[in-house]
């Protein structure tokens, strides 16, 4: 039994080592497209079309409580740099049944004055292009439309914010060697295949 229980941990472990793994190969790659039909506040977006725009695409749910400690932070940002030319897209990507449910997803946005474009993921589609694992996760695309800065989890906030005046300031033509992801496990929940956990290993920040 204890040997089986080793075993289940080992390969929970290396998954989550392989997801690292991952988030770290997106980022100096151009940003994929947002794959969905169905978007709220919003006409579907091509990241062709915002080019000149600095953009953080970020993967959350509604019910999931981490998501919602991020949510005033990602709220404030796009409220104070929109007019610089800074862009929040919240990939809707949903953990439990009812968070698929568009008219659930319309509720919260309405009752927590969410105002940024909002793609509907029930698919994971969008999550599966970017290979993302977890909620919440930010990634912060330049204005050539590459992945510079990857955020996974609570916390790091002056960071992150540090980062899009970064780009903000940078001009069109500019090409910066700053590529950087930070991780926080103690605050995100992990998508291994159909599996959700609740992540308990220690806060990891790496800069690239």
């Amino acid at each position: 039994m204890r040997q089986k229980t080793l075993t289940a941990m080992g390969v929970i472990v290396l998954g989550i080592f392989a997801t690292w793994m991952v988030a770290d190969a997106r980022v100096g790659m151009k940003a994929p497209d947002i794959a969905n039909a169905t978007w709220l506040n919003s006409a579907p977006l091509r990241m062709a079309d915002l080019h000149g725009k600095v953009v953080m695409v970020e993967f959350w749910t509604f019910g999931c409580y981490n998501c919602r400690n991020v949510e005033p932070y990602v709220k404030e940002w796009y409220r104070h740099y929109a007019d610089q030319g800074f862009l929040v897209i919240g990939v809707h990507s949903p953990e439990f049944s009812h968070e698929r449910e568009i008219e659930n997803v319309k509720r919260y946005m309405k009752e927590h004055d969410i105002r940024f474009p909002v793609p509907i993921d029930n698919d994971f589609s969008t999550w599966n292009r970017y290979g993302n694992r977890y909620w919440p996760a930010m990634y912060l695309i330049d204005k050539r439309g590459i992945i510079r800065y990857v955020r996974i989890g609570e916390g790091g906030y002056g960071e992150t914010e540090r980062q899009i005046q970064a780009l903000l300031s940078e001009g069109d033509g500019q090409r910066r060697p700053s590529y950087q992801t930070e991780r926080c496990f103690l605050s995100c929940r992990v998508r291994l295949g159909s599996r959700k956990i609740l992540n308990i290993w220690p806060a990891i920040s790496r800069p690239e």
